[in-house]
């Protein structure tokens, strides 16, 4: 299982996608388990994090990253920089 990052994700695709019409989430820093029932994109707009499978593999978002999560992704995040992002579940 994968997390893929598209680094930096084009105005093109944003406006393609309607990614600005996405509801937001947002992060202060902790670090947290998370569990991903359903697929999830996702476009970071502010903040940085390094995300941590239970396999070890590491990934570090950003701001203007475009991130897709599988489901049944098991992973740890730890947010340095509080995060701000447009999201959805289910793709």
């Amino acid at each position: 299982m994968k997390v893929l990052i598209t680094s930096p994700c084009s105005a093109s695709i944003i406006i393609k996608y309607g990614i600005k019409n996405w509801p937001i989430w947002e992060c202060e820093p902790c670090k947290f388990n998370w569990f991903y029932d359903e697929k999830e994109i996702c476009f970071i707009i502010e903040g940085r994090a390094t995300i941590t499978t239970k396999k070890n593999e590491v990934y570090i978002i950003k701001s203007g990253d475009l991130v897709e999560f599988p489901a049944g992704l098991n992973c740890e995040w730890d947010v340095s920089k509080k995060v701000k992002k447009h999201y959805r579940l289910g793709i």
